[in-house]
């Protein structure tokens, strides 16, 4: 439930705009019915238009309904979801590596061991032991290395700490910059990659200008599947103008299985 309610969160704006376009042409339908209801004199056709009005109404209530359904998970449940913790982004973030060391017992003193028969000499490969790394897994944030260069980040208007360059992503995160310019309006998340044809597609808008590093607000890498994508921060002034922007590399994989520390 909370993979759908921050799908709609992010697909809000198509939404608006495929409502939009079908609340117009209902209410081109309902000013059509209307007409013809009134220039008509048979009974039958006033009958067919009248019916053709109501149907055109209570379609419309039901858009004007999803509507207000779709404000309200972008503006409310979403939000909510966020504070009551269900997503912490603060946990997200910290990621260590616990210690995967096993530990050592302690030696009974009361034991005694008789070491005279066996040779522990360095030619004697048989009894030999080897130490056997421990693999650690990759924490959220590793930079990859030699990823394509960031683009458009030199200005001030429009900075990202988080994500940087290369970094790799596999739980929410917060992102950190700065993003404002003259006649600032709002600035907006785009991610372009597998799943959006290579295109930019818009994540979230947010009308706070950030003139100082600070938090911008969150990336969800959970909607994507697994791959190389670029994410961009647009800053837009009054005139809907793109202003500054960085666009940045990040490489969002599977959720890696976190191991237990084994207690002391």
């Amino acid at each position: 439930m909370t993979t759908l309610v921050f799908l709609i969160e992010q697909i809000a704006v198509g939404l608006y705009i495929l409502l939009g376009v079908a609340i117009f042409l209902t209410w081109r339908r309902w000013n059509r019915a209307r007409r013809e209801f009134r220039s008509t004199y048979f009974e039958l056709e006033r009958d067919l238009a009248r019916n053709a009005r109501y149907d055109a109404i209570t379609t419309l209530i039901v858009l004007i309904e999803v509507v207000l359904v779709v404000i309200g998970i972008q503006q409310v449940v979403a939000p909510t979801i966020r504070e009551t913790g269900n997503i912490t982004v603060a946990q997200a973030q910290a990621i260590t590596d616990g210690d995967f060391n096993t530990p050592t017992p302690a030696i009974n003193p009361g034991a005694q061991i008789d070491a005279s028969g066996v040779n522990l000499t360095p030619d004697d490969l048989s009894v030999r032991v080897l130490a056997t790394p421990t693999l650690t897994p990759t924490p959220v944030g590793t930079i990859v290395p030699n990823a394509p260069a960031a683009v458009g980040c030199n200005e001030s208007g429009a900075t990202l700490q988080i994500p940087a360059n290369g970094m790799r992503v596999f739980e929410p995160i917060r992102v950190v910059g700065t993003a404002f310019m003259d006649n600032f309006a709002f600035y907006r998340f785009e991610i372009a990659g597998p799943l959006t044809g290579g295109n930019f597609a818009p994540l979230e808008d947010h009308t706070q200008l950030v003139s100082e590093n600070g938090d911008l607000g969150q990336f969800v890498p959970s909607f994507y599947p697994p791959g190389e994508y670029r994410f961009r921060l647009s800053v837009f002034d009054i005139t809907n103008t793109m202003g500054p922007f960085c666009t940045v590399t990040i490489y969002i994989s599977e959720p890696i299985p976190s191991a237990t520390p084994l207690g002391g």
